[in-house]
């Protein structure tokens, strides 16, 4: 007998438990999702219609009543694009593209950043001002991205605006990429929804072995080090030595990874599986021996993005060393903001940006004086610089992952002076299973990518329907391990 009232629970916006993409409620969903998917699969319409609708309902499972700001969004940036497009007066166009950014971005600041200024404002002249009760909608810092990038092409002369609105809203509140992105360019996806829906064995094979590398990082590496481990490290540091506060630090280097690069492959998984490719957003970042190259590999869709209309706008490299570091201190800067109203994150974006600009610099020298490196000298210099970065990685995340500057500063200083080597033993037989996990998560993370090809075209020979039986018996199976335990909220939210 089927009970109503528990239905509608289930089906209706519960605000202490969101969906996420671990979460057994999401399972059903995408199983559901598929089967509709499948049997429109033939008409481009029925698949835009279809898609956006589970889109719209997983929006507002995640966020409740705020999915209107999607698409409110989408109608007006549909609209602004199309007027700047047909327009011929330049300083109209312009008018229409600033007007189209102040909506973006004061909407983005409204609910990400009001309490944060108010805050300072306080601070500063004692004031009382009261913090606003505002929900962060989840994934606002994406679609807000999304708009700016598709308004500001139009208005270059680089894409043509879409001619009809269903395309665009679909494009903006493409579920796989709600949670933690990544930042979609319309160029780049919207001339993909008129493609007629076929898969080969290399789309079945890459979007299988994606979605289940993707559970697999997020809950079995990335939750698991974090409960059992991390947490407890990070919500005090000064209860604890300096080894532990060490290690609890290479465990949440491999906890945001596994986090945020398992829902980008899992988005990039359902993506392959419906007909849509989109770019890779994490390659092996701790395997880079520079902290350039840590950001050409490490959120790659939010480095291009703020590489292509906030630092090349800056100037980027086009007038002087001096203005061209300037520009990536202040682009990291947006950059770190971006990811929250804190000055941790800000602080964390500038440390980047310093880095980058002083790498420039080593760069440039290299350069000038035609220093390359080859042989076992090549190989030394590569693995030192792969340990610098990581560990300087590593230090910026201390920032990242601490609640205030005082704990930041307080694991900081356990490590320094409190480091206590001789509870190894001990701290190893009381955390086997966390530190066994750690291990493994870092051999695969440095695994090579022949690896990864073999996986995928050995998933890649099983059928179709064959691949979504077996997705869905692994994500069933995953849901019961995580079923013992809480469910982890995302870190940061977007």
């Amino acid at each position: 007998m089927i009970n109503v009232n528990e239905l509608l629970s289930e089906l209706l916006y519960d605000e202490k438990n969101p969906v996420l993409f671990n979460s057994g409620f999401f399972f059903y969903f995408f199983a559901l999702f598929m089967f509709c998917y499948l049997l429109a699969s033939r008409s481009k319409q029925a698949r835009v219609w279809i898609y956006t609708i589970f889109s719209l309902y997983f929006f507002y499972k995640a966020c409740g009543y705020y999915v209107g700001l999607v698409i409110l969004s989408a109608i007006v940036d549909f609209n602004l694009s199309r007027w700047i497009h047909y327009s011929q007066d330049k300083k109209v166009k312009k008018s229409l593209l600033i007007l189209s950014i102040l909506l973006n971005i004061g909407l983005l600041f409204y609910f990400k950043y009001t309490n944060f200024f108010i805050g300072i404002i306080n601070d500063f002249t004692a004031g009382h001002i009261s913090a606003l009760k505002l929900i962060l909608p989840i994934g606002i810092s994406f679609y807000t991205f999304e708009n700016l990038s598709y308004t500001i092409d139009v208005y270059r002369d680089e894409i043509k605006p879409v001619s009809n609105f269903m395309d665009y809203l679909f494009f903006l509140s493409f579920f796989p990429k709600l949670m933690m992105g990544p930042i979609v360019r319309a160029a780049d996806f919207i001339p993909q929804i008129s493609q007629p829906y076929r898969l080969n064995s290399e789309d079945i094979g890459k979007g299988m072995y994606l979605i289940m590398a993707g559970l697999f990082k997020k809950i079995v590496i990335s939750d698991f080090i974090y409960q059992n481990f991390v947490q407890y490290i990070f919500d005090d540091p000064s209860k604890h030595t300096g080894l532990e506060c060490l290690i609890g630090v290479y465990g949440y280097a491999l906890v945001i990874y596994c986090d945020f690069s398992g829902y980008s492959d899992m988005a990039l998984g359902i993506a392959r599986w419906t007909g849509f490719k989109i770019p890779p957003n994490f390659d092996s970042p701790y395997q880079s021996s520079s902290i350039t190259e840590f950001w050409r590999r490490w959120h790659i869709s939010l480095s291009s993005w703020l590489r292509d209309y906030i630092y090349i706008p800056l100037g980027g490299n086009r007038k002087g060393k001096v203005r061209q570091y300037i520009n990536l201190a202040l682009t990291m800067l947006i950059g770190g903001f971006w990811h929250g109203a804190s000055w941790n994150f800000i602080f964390w974006g500038a440390l980047h940006g310093g880095a980058l600009a002083i790498d420039k610099v080593r760069i440039d020298w290299l350069k000038r004086s035609k220093k390359v490196f080859t042989g076992a000298k090549g190989t030394i210099f590569k693995i030192v610089g792969i340990l610098v970065t990581f560990h300087f990685v590593c230090f910026c995340w201390v920032f990242f992952k601490a609640a205030t500057f005082h704990d930041a500063w307080s694991l900081i200083h356990q490590v320094f002076y409190d480091f206590q080597p001789e509870i190894a033993m001990e701290l190893y037989n009381g955390y086997t299973a966390v530190f066994w996990v750690m291990v493994m998560g870092f051999v695969l993370h440095f695994l090579p990518a022949k690896a990864e090809f073999s996986m995928e075209n050995i998933l890649g020979r099983i059928p179709v329907v064959g691949s979504v039986a077996i997705m869905v018996v692994f994500m069933w199976l995953l849901v019961q391990v995580k079923s013992t335990q809480p469910m982890i909220p995302i870190y940061f939210q977007f």
